[in-house]
């Protein structure tokens, strides 16, 4: 479960009198995040050097920044995923909150500071539908049944390398936690962590696995 979806913010046009030009200034949500205080070079470089300097950037681990957004945010996280725009690295925490809303908040990987948080919009600026509500509430309902947390499963899994994501596996029943983990070379590879037991397993369906033991 990766949600990645962007508020755009409303720009309003200042016309500079005599000058002849205008300048626009954004006028973003008051809960925007700010700025993330760790870059990492993404430009030039190949996709393994890209996620071994991104795992290499996250002072903050998966589990620290989950605490951090569950602090900012009440609710159930589902999900923590580190990632880069244009070079600024954040962590996007997935927390289910009152209403079965989905809630996106940023952390920043350098401080653990909360940079912002948004709530997840559809297609028409609105917030979700009934459908993903449903879906929320469903998917909440089973994370708080559960013996395993998104933290403990980053726990789990960095046992197997450097945690870069944990997502509630909502393909039908909701029964692991998927963890994706980076080696020093950038390899990625992937884990099933079992929401009761917290064990630990290859993921067969991806192909990046070939190569785990």
């Amino acid at each position: 479960m990766k949600r990645r979806t962007t508020v755009i913010s409303a720009i309003a046009a200042v016309a500079l009198l005599g000058a002849g030009t205008a300048t626009a200034v954004a006028v973003s949500d008051d809960d925007q995040p700010s700025g993330s205080t760790v870059r990492v070079t993404d430009d030039g470089v190949s996709d393994a050097r890209e996620n071994a300097n991104e795992a290499k950037g996250a002072k903050i681990k998966a589990e620290d920044a989950i605490a951090a957004a569950l602090k900012h945010t009440s609710g159930v996280a589902a999900g923590a995923d580190l990632d880069s725009d244009d070079g600024r690295l954040v962590w996007d925490v997935d927390v289910i909150g009152a209403g079965s809303t989905w809630h996106h908040v940023e952390v920043d990987p350098g401080t653990g500071k909360v940079l912002g948080s948004h709530v997840e919009k559809d297609d028409d600026g609105d917030d979700d539908d009934g459908d993903d509500a449903a879906e929320a509430a469903r998917v909440a309902d089973a994370l708080k049944n559960a013996s395993t947390s998104a933290s403990d499963a980053a726990r789990a899994g960095a046992a197997k390398g450097t945690v870069t994501s944990v997502d509630a596996d909502d393909d039908g029943s909701v029964r692991v936690w998927e963890v994706e983990t980076t080696s020093a070379d950038g390899t990625q590879h992937d884990w099933h962590v079992d929401l009761r037991s917290g064990a630990v397993t290859v993921d067969r369906s991806s192909s990046s696995d070939s190569d785990d033991d």
